[in-house]
């Protein structure tokens, strides 16, 4: 209720694009909360072919500037139209028209060509929203309606596998009707007075520092998304409510912790929280690959659970890097097309790492998967140490 009163206070444009992060965030967890079941049990695919799978799947990652750069003339609030457009046709048809693997790997992209383009759109919009000096907390409560989603989807599809009789068809149909709807409320925030073209394709050295935060992301990121949840589907050999229930449980958490994070960005500053990050996730590379190994079977298995929520929780840190690169943009209109240039970057180096990782689980064993992740965090601790403001940023903070 608390939710829906400040809902009905906020202005307009906040108002409504609160409400699709809420509507998005469901459709996306349900697709998320059931999207490794679904390969296991309709493809049983290996190691190695699951995290192929990762290239087509973060290809848009990687092509979503061109795709923007092409999509200049929308503005970002209509991009975020078609964006939810591409992400319900992809999640409509891997339900339906999936009659094999390669026509699978089709659809796929077509869904995350339409996630991929939305993840700077967010983050523009959600700074472009917020009070002057408050960009972490504007995020981090955006974050935690997300979160607040993901609980309401990964709930939903755990009682409709286990009480509803719920398959796979029926999750994605839910799932593309959200993102959807979703669409339709982006649709009614009011555009940008101009379209202002923007030159999407071009780095800027003044923003080198950025762009390696989102190199280490990118290889850093894949480890959650593809092997974390592999570990447990596969490893630990758990069942579609298992990850469901994960995914609920960390979506609760992150209620909380999403507003507690914003506010640590604007308070101590980009540099403590994404160093911050970076040891917790030494910690949690050694949970995912060596607790099974040094534990017993079901100690080992809660551990992997609170590492997963763990790195659930600080995936989060992104909003970190949002806000330092509107804190050192040399203009305003640099924001956007610098944050989608980061999705490319991060791309590049999280596709490789999907594949690196992939020949590194079925030659060594998936426990080294996350000892080169741990070396990856460790790297990113001492890069996250050089971020520096300018001065008038540096004295907010």
């Amino acid at each position: 209720m608390n939710f829906i009163s400040r809902l009905k206070q906020a202005p307009r444009e906040l108002a409504l694009f609160a409400t699709a992060a809420l509507i998005l965030g469901m459709g996306i967890s349900m697709m998320s909360a059931t999207f490794n079941n679904f390969l296991n049990d309709t493809f049983a695919l290996s190691g190695f072919e699951r995290s192929f799978l990762e290239f087509p799947r973060e290809l848009p990652g990687f092509l979503v500037v061109f795709v923007s750069a092409a999509l200049w003339f929308f503005g970002a609030r209509r991009l975020g139209v078609v964006s939810m457009l591409f992400a319900a046709l992809g999640a409509f048809l891997i339900g339906f028209a999936s009659s094999d693997y390669w026509v699978m790997i089709l659809w796929l992209f077509f869904y995350s060509l339409g996630d991929h383009l939305f993840m700077p759109i967010a983050s523009t919009i959600g700074m472009e929203l917020a009070k002057e000096g408050q960009d972490g907390r504007r995020l981090g409560q955006l974050n935690a309606i997300r979160n607040g989603s993901a609980v309401l989807g990964s709930f939903l599809v755990f009682v409709g596998f286990r009480y509803l009789g719920f398959n796979f068809q029926i999750t994605f149909a839910i799932a593309a009707v959200f993102l959807l709807l979703a669409a339709v409320l982006l649709y009614q925030m009011t555009p940008e007075k101009t379209a202002e073209k923007r030159n999407y394709l071009q780095l800027h050295k003044e923003y080198n520092l950025y762009y390696a935060l989102n190199v280490l992301s990118g290889a850093r990121k894949q480890l959650f998304v593809t092997f974390a949840p592999w570990v447990l589907v596969q490893v630990f050999e758990q069942p579609t409510q298992i990850m469901a229930t994960l995914f609920t449980i960390g979506g609760v958490i992150g209620i909380l912790f999403q507003p507690l994070l914003g506010w640590a960005v604007d308070k101590f500053g980009e540099r403590f929280v994404l160093a911050a990050e970076a040891v917790i996730l030494v910690f949690v590379c050694f949970a995912y690959g060596f607790a099974k190994f040094a534990l017993p079977p079901q100690t080992a298995f809660l551990v992997v659970c609170i590492a997963f929520l763990v790195d659930q929780m600080v995936f989060s840190v992104s909003m970190a890097r949002a806000t330092y690169m509107k804190k050192i943009a040399k203009r305003p209109q640099d924001i956007q097309p610098a944050l989608t240039a980061a999705v490319t970057i991060d791309h590049v180096f999280s596709i490789t790492a999907a594949l690196v990782g992939g020949v590194v689980w079925n030659t060594f064993g998936f426990q080294y998967v996350f000892l080169m992740g741990a070396a990856l965090a460790v790297v990113n601790f001492f890069t996250a140490l050089q971020v520096r403001l300018p001065a008038k940023e540096a004295q907010v903070a």
